[in-house]
């Protein structure tokens, strides 16, 4: 059977510490493309609040207003909506990842690895399970930003039946290319579509350069935002994955016995 869907990343630039700013500019940025026929949407990373550290604990506490209305609209709009925003719980702040199906939370990912460059280890406790699930789009495998580098990760979700892997991020200037290039090969080496959400915009003394993508199986870049704000859609074929899969056979001819296997 034909799959196809329409998929969007929902590109803008964060209020630091202004909740009900964001929340407005992801609501409509949904709208926006769910006007385009998308039927999953990307958001950024820790876009209700962004990295305002100081003011983390108190911010989280308004993450499950955030996600009530985020699942109000995607039960609205039919749609599937993904980003990471802070969590409270267990006296510690995760940066976690809702995936959110038709007004329902089918889904969390909380960050596995934690930017220690940028002091995120200080203020942010790390997560430990992987995430892939089932949604009316299709599975959805998550990670969050710095994640991005480490391909272990990747390899484990696309075993595990990912066929989208969604990406939040606030991935900062200089490092443009190291997005660009390793959301390709991401997207090449486990055959699989991605939709990467970059953030844009200053914000204290980091400036981020946008760029988000929407990336087909076989690397070509559907999609790309340049530094402002932006709705980006493209049309995701699912028969794209079996025939890249059907001519490149690397899921066959690993070699798990060698080089070991991942749990």
């Amino acid at each position: 059977m034909e799959r196809k869907v329409c998929v969007a990343a929902v590109q803008f630039n964060i209020a630091l510490g202004d909740v009900d700013a964001n929340l407005a500019s992801a609501m409509a940025g949904i709208r926006q493309v769910r006007a385009k026929d998308a039927r999953l949407a990307v958001l950024p990373e820790m876009w209700s609040t962004g990295y305002d550290y100081k003011h983390l604990p108190e911010l989280a506490e308004q993450t499950p207003r955030v996600i009530e209305a985020i699942r109000g609209l995607s039960a609205e709009l039919q749609m599937v909506v993904v980003g990471s925003l802070p969590e409270k719980a267990d006296g510690r702040i995760y940066n976690t990842a809702f995936v959110i199906d038709q007004g329902r939370v089918v889904g969390s990912y909380r960050k596995l690895h934690l930017f220690s460059t940028m002091g995120e280890d200080r203020y942010l406790a790390a997560g430990n399970r992987t995430l892939v699930v089932p949604t009316s789009v299709g599975r959805i495998g998550v990670a969050i930003c710095y994640d991005l580098r480490f391909p272990e990760l990747f390899r484990k979700l696309a075993l595990e039946g990912a066929e989208i892997l969604c990406l939040p991020a606030e991935w900062p200037k200089p490092r443009q290319e190291h997005w660009r290039t390793l959301l390709r090969a991401r997207a090449i080496e486990n055959q699989l579509f991605v939709v990467a959400t970059n953030c844009c915009g200053i914000q204290g003394k980091l400036d981020f350069f946008g760029m988000s993508l929407l990336i087909a199986p076989r690397g070509e870049v559907l999609a790309e935002g340049g530094e402002s704000n932006v709705e980006l859609t493209a049309l995701f074929d699912f028969e794209e994955i079996v025939n890249y899969r059907s001519q490149i056979r690397c899921y066959q001819d690993r070699r798990p016995e060698v080089y070991g296997t991942l749990p």
